[in-house]
């Protein structure tokens, strides 16, 4: 049975810490655009927030509040059986994100973060994949600009070249943005954990299946100043 048609749980996706700032912003941005019918709610520590929050949006009527707090694992198991798809903006994930994750894994519930935090996703692999494989969930990181335009324009260049040769991409991208307060401090924790970011993906190296008939790398090096896009 295709998990999609699936109406066993309440809401259609939950969005665990939607009072936060990314978390506001997808929230006002579900409620603009969210197709007719949607069922979701917002998640988070404090229910105050939560329902002020709600109160604000176009439509909030319509959306749960649920409590769930990352120091309670068993109210992350409750946020999960309640919803069809997660999305979670709470990070640094490495510090405050695996308990979501593992919660997913064992009930099926998919899952989608923006970490931008390499440690986080090899080890989420190691210890949960095998779990959501069984339960049929889905673990998707990475899906904010730290992964999404870079994945989505390599994709691209590549469908547009032949097929079946040996193939070199370099990507460039530009912005105009301010950090925000958690992709600070998710970098600054990446930044002063070298060696467990290298330890979690070898790891992950040891236990994620080759790739048949094809092999790739990722570029090594600093950075350099390229004068094909003046950067």
């Amino acid at each position: 049975m295709s998990r999609l048609s699936r109406t066993d749980r309440p809401y259609d996706i939950v969005l665990f810490g939607a009072t936060g700032f990314a978390g506001t912003l997808t929230a006002e941005y579900l409620a603009a655009y969210a197709p007719e019918g949607l069922r979701w709610a917002v998640a988070g520590r404090g229910e105050r927030k939560l329902e002020a929050l709600r109160e604000r949006l176009p439509g909030g009527e319509k959306v749960g509040v649920l409590r769930a707090d990352v120091s309670e694992p068993a109210t992350l198991r409750a946020l999960a059986e309640q919803a069809r798809v997660v999305a979670t903006t709470v990070g640094p994930y490495v510090e405050y994100g695996e308990e979501l994750v593992a919660a997913c894994a064992d009930t099926g519930a998919d899952y989608a973060d923006l970490t931008g935090e390499p440690e986080f996703v090899d080890l989420m692999y190691v210890r949960h994949d095998a779990r959501a494989r069984e339960t049929g969930a889905r673990l998707v990181h990475a899906c904010g600009f730290d992964s999404v335009p870079h994945d989505l324009g390599a994709y691209f260049t590549v469908r547009q070249l032949p097929e079946d040769v040996p193939l070199t991409v370099d990507g460039y991208v530009t912005a105009d943005a301010a950090f925000s307060g958690g992709t600070f401090a998710s970098a600054l924790n990446q930044f002063g954990r070298p060696g467990a970011l290298r330890a979690a993906a070898r790891d992950r190296r040891r236990h994620e299946p080759r790739l048949v008939g094809r092999r790739t790398s990722a570029p090594t090096g600093a950075p350099r100043y390229a004068p094909e896009a003046g950067a």
